[in-house]
């Protein structure tokens, strides 16, 4: 095989789930009436924000080898939190600031405050005390979800002050500004996973976390950074899920951590560690979004979407297996 082969078939190998993405968009706009308009795309774009932003700080954890399932918890937390703070009606304590826009900083600070606190616990008790992180992340989005059912007592919090939720009415090229927050996440923390030795060290640790400590690597250091940014961007997802549902309810957001895992899986990361990139990610979940879009369009029921998710990842698992094998023949 020649170098120009070999670059080409390793170019769509790393990029395969964007050709995927852009596979289903044709199809879709050539089978289904309606499906190929701008307005569509940007309902795409806008639908997946709070879906990708709670994807980035998953795909984190999972690059550097462990797991983090407490994410969907944490971002109905942070959604409260700022909800009864903010609110005006149900729960709410409708909480005025003056000048108006600091009550964006000071709920957004919360939102990740909350989140942050929450990943830190995590990271301590995975990296520090040596605890599965697995079996802790599982009673986080066990407990966590538990206390926001007590701070609410079961109620919502609704009427999200106007200052807050201009971001999710106001638009920008089509777009509202919590979907531009999202884009600006993904780009930041690519360039932080691809630029920075912070992000190097992540993708080195989970890939051999015993040959990146003997290099005099700070693995813990890492892996705390590591958990208390993924709950901080939970809670960040959070912050953009109160926006869209002008409130927060008890219930908000279940079902968002399974659909986490799809994007992730879907967007190249390995459950393994120390494989995938977070534009794969976002390729994952704009993938999920259209495939969500053309359900609704198409009239089919909300149960078709759990079964397609599924026959994804399940593909998506196979296609890794199947890209491993090509790349060690390249070798």
């Amino acid at each position: 095989m020649n170098p120009r082969t070999r670059h080409a078939l390793e170019f769509v190998l790393d990029n395969l789930v964007w050709f995927m993405l852009l596979f289903v968009l044709v199809v879709f706009s050539i089978f289904i009436p309606n499906y190929f308009q701008l307005g569509i795309f940007a309902n795409i774009i806008e639908a997946s924000s709070v879906l990708g932003v709670m994807s980035i700080g998953l795909a984190l954890v999972i690059i550097a080898g462990h797991m983090d399932l407490s994410v969907e918890s944490v971002a109905a937390l942070s959604a409260m939190a700022v909800g009864i703070l903010f609110c005006s009606s149900g729960i709410g304590m409708g909480v005025q600031l003056h000048p108006e826009w600091l009550m964006v900083p000071v709920s957004l600070l919360l939102a990740l405050a909350v989140g942050g606190l929450i990943g830190a616990f995590n990271g301590f008790l995975v990296v520090k005390v040596k605890m599965s992180a697995f079996i802790i992340t599982l009673a986080s989005y066990i407990w966590v979800r538990g206390l926001v059912l007590v701070i609410s007592g079961g109620r919502s919090a609704q009427d999200l002050a106007p200052a807050i939720r201009w971001f999710g009415i106001q638009r920008l090229i089509g777009l509202p500004l919590t979907a531009w927050i999202a884009i600006a996440c993904f780009v930041v923390f690519s360039l932080i996973m691809a630029k920075t030795p912070f992000g190097r060290h992540l993708v080195m640790i989970g890939g051999n976390e015993t040959a990146t400590f003997r290099a005099g690597i700070r693995v813990n250091r890492n892996l705390v950074i590591a958990f208390v940014l993924a709950g901080a961007i939970a809670g960040l997802a959070g912050w953009l899920l109160a926006i869209r549902t002008s409130g927060a309810t008890a219930n908000l957001g279940v079902g968002l951590l399974f659909n986490a895992f799809a994007a992730v899986v879907i967007g190249g990361v390995s459950l393994k560690g120390g494989v995938g990139t977070l534009p794969g990610v976002y390729a994952g979940v704009l993938l999920l979004s259209a495939i969500n879009t053309a359900i609704n369009l198409m009239g089919l029921p909300a149960n078709f979407t759990q079964v397609i998710h599924g026959l994804l990842v399940l593909a998506a698992v196979l296609l890794d297996a199947f890209k491993q094998t090509i790349r060690l023949r390249l070798a």
